[in-house]
């Protein structure tokens, strides 16, 4: 009886210095997480603080290399020229200009206060009219007045390139303007050498960039009404970007094709001298219809 007293103390005793052992390292188990836990917010708390001694270096660094930059522009930033040498770079590039353009049809000649200009227009070697144009040079780059055309479009010109580049605004103002004389040539001399083929008078606008006309064509013996729009799309151009021309709509098939070749012409030709190939056509149609047919052998 004492015997087994004794063993289940025993057995009591062994058991509980089972727990206490099993106590004691759950014990050190949790010291060593609560360290590890502890030493990894220490590292966390440090990697905070080297990013943002990062950021603050990197920050540091960007600002003194835009010092740098800009105390680099202010040391290799050119001084503006004063106003006497932009009044004199004005003046030599007008006298280059007014060379330059001397055996262009335009030219011009000094003034105190900058240049006046004198543009020259022709068509096909036959000198038409000229225009004028007074520009000042200061305080900046202006025309003082002109005798340019209302219709032709100056102020859009001069706002494109008079400022930058006073040598391209003559080139395209002369352009402009040299158009217009040929389209308004062409126009005269077909009213003055074949009114009698036109059937009414020849309508245009200001600008000769619209034409609408009717006029007579010959055939077989008989005489035939086209009518004629042509457009001038280019403004710099003398030539019809679109040329319509339309017969009666009972003609034969034979005329709807010549006013076809007609509209083919005028695209590609001047306008009297198209006119010139008409006639000769028409004459050279009559000289067969009149010469008897040859007897066979």
């Amino acid at each position: 009886m004492e015997e087994r007293k004794a063993y289940s103390r025993d057995g009591v005793l062994a058991h509980l210095e089972v727990l206490e052992a099993q106590a004691h390292e759950l014990a050190l188990k949790q010291e060593e997480k609560e360290q590890q836990e502890e030493k990894l917010a220490g590292l966390k708390g440090r990697v905070q603080e080297l990013r943002a001694q990062r950021d603050e270096l990197r920050a540091k660094l960007e600002l003194q290399q835009k010092r740098l930059l800009e105390e680099e522009a202010v040391e290799t930033a050119p001084e503006p020229p004063s106003a006497q040498d932009v009044l004199e770079w004005k003046i030599k590039s007008l006298k280059a200009l007014l060379q330059l353009f001397y055996l262009t049809g335009i030219s011009g000649k000094l003034t105190k206060r900058g240049a006046c200009f004198c543009i020259s227009t022709a068509y096909e070697g036959t000198y038409l009219e000229c225009y004028h144009l007074d520009v000042l040079t200061k305080p900046e780059v202006q025309i003082q007045r002109h005798s340019v055309p209302a219709f032709i479009p100056l102020e859009q010109i001069a706002g494109k390139h008079l400022q930058t580049d006073v040598r391209r605004f003559l080139s395209v103002l002369s352009a402009h303007l040299n158009a217009y004389a040929g389209r308004r040539y062409q126009a005269d001399r077909l009213q003055e050498r074949f009114s009698d083929l036109l059937g009414g008078t020849l309508q245009r606008n200001s600008l000769c960039n619209l034409l609408l006309f009717n006029y007579n064509v010959t055939r077989d013996g008989g005489s035939f009404l086209f009518t004629a729009k042509l457009l001038y799309g280019d403004p710099c151009g003398s030539l019809p970007t679109e040329a319509v021309v339309s017969c009666a709509p009972n003609a034969p098939a034979a005329l709807a094709a010549m006013a076809a070749a007609h509209s083919d012409v005028f695209r590609r030709v001047a306008l009297h001298k198209a006119f010139d190939s008409f006639s000769r056509a028409a004459e050279t149609q009559d000289e067969a219809l009149r010469s008897p047919p040859s007897s066979p052998q």
